[in-house]
Order: structure tokens, then C-alpha cells, then sequence
């Protein structure tokens, strides 16, 4: 009854995908965070959470050097039958090592250097095997493991399986912690296999897709088997499974001075050429992302796309991003995740929006330049999901629940805009170089990062210190809120006082550099300001009378408000103030919409004996000059100020 069930939904929820992938338009401004959040969002257990140390027991001493997994798998029944041979290197002395794998699934025998030796079942899922003996630290070895059973028997998502106008289909999603819940692996983020080979065994009315290139295809007694070869080191979440009755699209592209193939498996029950969009989409994304962020990652083989019908949402497994929708949004951003994501991966889930936070910026990247109109609104509608709420930072604080692993607001919207942000402080140049330096890094590539080894590549291009950003913008919490006051004198400067104000007190003020926009019918000048406190005043010169100020016009900040005032004042030209007299320590001396190019200042004593003069150019601005008397002898003193032709004073001053 349950299986029946599951499979009455599964055939729902189908209906359901294909009404809304029949209604989708190609190009759309979509949160693309909740599409993709439909595809993972029943990836828990019974509680509806994951215990932070329970995803994983596997063995830290040995370094995966190859999985060889072969599977017989037939969509129409939920049973899994596998052998998977892990080749690794000691890195220190072992007599054992672990793997994790579901306590659900049996495992018929273990199978090292040809003999069938005993293995435990251990607490959380794992799977240990004595060793006959003890391995010395850089010995290479390798053990098999064959297993059977029901995969995912929670019915967490792990495993998607179902039928639609008789068509049976099923599919793997082991993001985040899902792996060992379908093959034995080590389930973490701490360890790549340099290599995979997948070997799927099916009834040849299906046709699978799963990682890398196709080597072998064989067909005997009615079984299809086919030989799945991928040389990139691979974490074991990005390696899936795809069967159903699909038809294949092939097409390519020019990748640096190779021609590699874009493919497309589109399920039979789609309508023709529906699935085409994605494959154009996928093809300017690829061109665009490797001139920016370098070469596509595994130009060497190809890029994939599955169709799958869980919702419209995807998953950016290695090589073969599986989709349910067509858009823009979702081809782009899973796309994106090649880069970010798989060829450089979250050394931690709490720094997932690495991996999530740049791929929604990709599509950012899609809209600039090749859908401009949805920009400047997809910019807005982020900017309207993070600043919904106060609160909430970058960095995951909890990822024992999935809903925070991937909360759309932080973990994917506001990522994103945190890399936005870092292209606005670095400048476009700075930027992308660095991002190629980070995914280039040799202790990064084709491996793991933190947030920290972003941190230090952007440090090292640029030459700045990136701490207080990091520190305020990803570990804190909230956003700012600007407003400026102004006002402009005779000469058409203007003062502008920028205040700022945050959502949340884990950070008191933001130093960003700002834009601000003077108008005035057509005419604007913009200017950029290096903003350190709130209340920080500037003077700047737009050559006209200004009759508005607009603050970061272009949404480079993330803010929710962004507001100006005029503060309306009334002067004289040359207005001078001369203040405090007597002065115990400075004197100051206040000019209002100076006319002159040049004031001359000289302070003498009652014998007429110059003490102190200045000259100085005065373009347009109001002035506040301050001259310290704190060292001069108490007494009576003349101040004498005056420009070419418009100024002539004569003051007493008493200090």
C-alpha cells in the first residue's frame, strides 16, 4: 500500500510538473531558490531534520581514489542491486576502514584481493571492514562491496520513482546527505574520488543518464548496459542517476580549441522540441562563463542536461544538471554550479553559499548580458526577499536543518548579493580575476573551499583587506538603510550628509562605497563616495542646480531604504563666520558660496607682526579652515581676510 502510494503521488505530482513546464515562458525573472528548493525539499528524515554528525562515520585515513559502481537498477521496481569497488590510498596506518551506507540496504559480501572477508554494521549508517591486516600510510588498495535492497525506504526524495502514461522513471538526488542512503561512499565533504566509472544495467525500453561521457553500450537478453566514464575528482553528492524512456539531443560548442558536446536527455512524454530553449540558454552560458570564470570545468567530456520531472526545480550533478524546467533561471543557475559547486565545492555546509550564493548570481551574469530588461528587476525582487526580515547571515549557523541549509532568502538570495557587492568594492576587472584565481587555486580546485580561501584569493588580487566585509556582510546579520540630506550653495555645490542605519545590531555600520546621482531634469552627474560612518558629510559639484539626489540608483547595495531630503538654507555670496572669539584654542573661519578663486588668511600680533597666513583656492564649495592659536601668548590679535576682489575683512580676535 505504501509503494502504491507513492507511486499515485508520483504520478500527480508529474501531471502536475508538466502543467507548469507547459505553461513557462523561456525567459522570466523566477526566485530561483524556491524552484531549485522543490527538488530538495524532501530530503530529511522523519524528524525533518539532519543530525550535524550523522551524515557521516567514513573513514578519514584513506583518501578515495576511484569509485567503480555498478548498478542494476529497473525504474518499474523500487530495488537497487550494486557492486561498487573503491580504490583508495592509506593515509595513515589502518586496519580497518568505514563507509557509510544505509543500515536499510543489505550487503550480500565483501569482496578484497578476491577473498570474501567479514564487515560490522556500525552506529550511523556505517559500513566497517576489518582488514586482514594493517595497511602502512601511502599503500594503495581496494575493497568491493555488493549490496542490495530498497533504497531510500523513507521515502525522503532520495530516490524519485514513478510512472506517467505508462512510462516508468526514476531518479537520484543525494544533495545534501542523501549518497549513502542509495550507495556506500564516503558521505562527507572532506574527500573527491580523482575518478568514476558507472556501469547501469536496465531493461533496454529505458535508457539511463548519469555523470561523464558514454564509453560502452551493450544490449543482451533484453538489458541494456551502459559503461558511464568520468577522469574529474567528483564528491560523492554529485553523483546520480537518471532512468526512463528518453530520447537524446545532441548539439556542441566551441570550448577553448575544443568542439565539445551539449546533450539533452528529454523525456518521450515531452512535447517536441519543448526542451530546446534550454539547450540555446546552456550554449550562451557556456561561452559567457568560461570567458569569465575560465574554461568549463570539464570541457574534456561535456555538458549535460536531464530532464526530470520533481517539480521545476534541478540539481547541478557533475557534468549532468537535471532539470524540470526549461527557464532561464534554472538552465543558468545549474549551470553556474559547475563551476561553483562542483569543480570547486563547500568545504562545509555552513558555507554553502558558496556554492549556492554564486550560482544564483550566475544568472545575474545571464541577464546582464543576454536577457537586460529582467536584470535590474531580478536585482529588486533579492533585494525585496533578504530585507523581508531583520536578521539572518550568510554563513549557515545551523545545518542540522535542511530548511536553513537552504534557506532561499540567505543562503541563495542573499549569497548572491554578497557577490554582487564584492564585484562593486573590487571593480569588474579585480573581480573576475579574482574569482579565476580562486578557482584556480591549487588547494581549492577540483576540491573543497571555505569561505576564508575566497577571502584570500579576492585579498591577494586586489591587495586589500577584505576582513570588516567578510566579517559584516557574511558572518553578520541584516542589511544597511541609507538616507541622505543635502543641500546646495550659490555655486551649485551641494553637501550631502549620508546617514546609515542597520536591520540588526550584530553589525552597527556597513563601509561601502556609494553611489549618488545628482538630477535635475535631463541633466545628472553621479558620483561615488567611500562612506566610513553615518552622518559623514561631502561636497561635490555637478555643474547644475540640483533638484534631487538619488542614492546607489544601479541596487550595487543591498538595502531595503534608500532615501534623500533637501534641507533648504539661505546665504549670501562670500558669507564669512569667524567663531569662538575669544578663542581659547582654534579659531575657525566659515565660508559660504565663495566667489573668488582664492582666499588670503594672515593673523598678526598688536605690532602688526604677521603670525600666521595662508593662501588657498577656493572652488565653489562652502569652507570651514581652522587655525590653532593654542600655542600662541594670550592676548589681542588681527585677522585679516581677503580675495582678489570681493572679500576685505578686518577682525579682532581675542585669544
Amino acid at each position: 500500500m505504501k509503494i502504491m502510494y507513492c507511486f499515485f503521488l508520483f504520478f500527480i505530482q508529474i501531471q502536475v510538473a508538466l502543467a507548469q513546464i507547459n505553461k513557462e515562458e523561456e525567459h522570466q525573472p523566477a526566485d530561483i531558490s524556491i524552484i531549485e528548493r522543490q527538488a530538495h525539499q524532501r530530503i530529511m528524515d522523519a524528524t525533518g531534520d539532519y543530525s550535524m554528525d550523522s551524515f557521516t562515520v567514513a573513514s578519514e585515513n584513506i583518501d578515495v581514489h576511484h569509485y567503480r559502481c555498478e548498478w542494476l537498477i529497473d525504474p518499474s521496481v523500487r530495488f537497487i542491486n550494486g557492486k561498487v569497488t573503491v580504490s583508495f590510498v592509506v593515509k595513515s596506518s589502518a586496519d580497518k576502514i568505514i563507509f557509510d551506507l544505509s543500515s536499510s540496504l543489505n550487503v550480500d559480501s565483501i569482496i578484497y584481493h578476491g577473498n570474501s572477508i567479514p564487515f560490522q554494521r556500525v552506529l550511523k549508517d556505517g559500513l566497517q571492514i576489518p582488514l586482514p591486516g594493517i595497511l602502512s600510510a601511502g599503500q594503495k588498495d581496494s575493497v568491493s562491496i555488493y549490496y542490495n535492497g530498497i533504497p531510500d525506504p523513507g521515502i525522503t526524495g532520495v530516490i524519485h520513482q514513478g510512472n506517467y502514461r505508462g512510462n516508468f522513471a526514476l531518479w537520484t538526488l543525494s544533495e545534501p546527505y542523501g549518497a549513502k542512503l542509495w550507495w556506500p561512499c564516503k558521505n562527507g565533504l572532506s574527500d573527491k574520488a580523482d575518478s568514476i566509472d558507472i556501469i547501469i544495467t536496465t531493461p533496454d525500453v529505458y535508457l539511463p543518464s548519469s555523470n561523464g561521457i558514454v564509453v560502452n553500450e551493450n544490449i543482451a537478453n533484453g538489458q541494456l548496459t551502459t559503461h558511464f566514464r568520468h577522469r574529474y575528482p567528483i564528491a560523492s553528492y554529485l553523483v546520480a542517476v537518471a532512468l526512463s524512456k528518453y530520447y537524446i539531443d545532441k548539439d556542441s560548442i566551441q570550448i577553448g580549441t575544443r568542439q565539445m558536446p551539449v546533450i539533452m536527455y528529454v523525456l518521450a512524454v515531452a512535447t517536441p522540441n519543448f526542451h530546446k530553449p534550454a539547450i540555446v540558454v546552456a550554449k550562451q552560458c557556456l561561452q559567457k562563463f568560461s570567458d569569465l570564470f575560465g574554461l568549463y570545468p570539464f570541457y574534456k567530456e561535456h555538458y549535460c542536461q536531464t530532464q526530470w520531472l520533481i517539480g521545476s526545480g534541478g540539481m547541478e550533478h557533475q557534468t549532468n544538471s537535471f532539470l524540470g524546467s526549461r527557464g532561464a533561471a534554472l538552465v543558468s543557475h545549474e549551470l553556474g554550479h559547475q563551476w561553483f559547486g562542483d569543480k570547486v565545492t563547500c568545504g562545509s555546509w555552513q558555507d554553502l553559499w558558496l556554492n549556492e550564493g554564486f550560482a544564483t548570481y550566475t544568472t545575474n551574469i545571464f541577464y546582464e548580458h543576454f536577457d537586460t530588461a529582467l536584470l535590474r528587476l531580478t536585482l529588486q525582487n533579492i533585494i525585496n526577499s533578504v530585507t523581508s526580515q531583520p536578521g539572518g547571515s550568510v554563513w549557515v549557523d545551523d545545518t542540522t536543518r535542511f530548511s536553513r541549509l537552504f534557506d532561499g532568502r540567505l543562503t541563495y538570495n542573499k549569497g548572491s548579493y554578497v557577490v554582487h557587492m564584492l564585484r562593486w568594492v573590487l571593480g569588474d576587472s579585480v573581480f573576475f580575476k579574482g574569482i579565476r584565481r580562486y578557482l584556480d587555486d591549487a588547494a581549492v580546485t577540483y576540491s573543497f573551499a571555505r569561505t576564508a580561501d575566497l577571502k584570500k584569493a579576492l585579498e591577494t588580487e586586489s591587495g586589500k583587506n577584505l576582513e570588516t566585509f567578510f566579517q559584516k556582510w557574511i558572518y553578520g546579520q541584516g542589511y544597511p538603510n541609507y538616507n541622505a540630506e543635502w543641500t546646495q550653495n550659490n555655486n551649485n555645490w551641494i553637501k550631502v550628509k549620508l546617514n546609515q542605519t542597520t536591520s540588526h545590531p550584530s553589525v552597527s555600520f556597513y563601509e561601502m562605497p556609494v553611489t549618488l546621482v545628482a538630477k535635475s531634469g535631463s541633466q545628472e552627474s553621479t558620483f561615488i563616495v567611500d562612506h566610513r560612518y553615518s552622518g559623514q558629510e561631502f561636497w561635490l559639484n555637478p555643474g547644475f542646480a540640483v533638484d534631487s539626489i538619488l542614492v546607489d540608483p544601479k541596487l550595487w547595495i543591498l538595502s531595503k531604504n534608500k532615501t534623500s531630503a533637501k534641507i533648504n538654507s539661505v546665504g549670501t555670496s562670500n558669507e564669512i563666520k569667524i567663531f569662538p572669539n575669544p578663542a581659547p584654542d582654534v579659531i575657525k573661519i566659515s565660508l559660504k558660496n565663495p566667489t573668488g578663486k582664492k582666499l588670503h588668511i594672515r593673523l598678526l600680533n598688536v605690532l602688526g607682526q604677521m603670525i600666521y597666513q595662508k593662501e588657498m583656492q577656493t572652488q565653489g564649495r562652502d569652507e570651514l579652515i581652522n587655525i590653532w592659536m593654542g600655542q600662541l601668548p594670550k592676548g589681542v590679535y588681527w585677522l585679516m581676510i581677503n580675495n582678489e576682489d570681493n572679500i576685505k575683512m578686518l577682525k579682532k580676535i581675542l585669544h
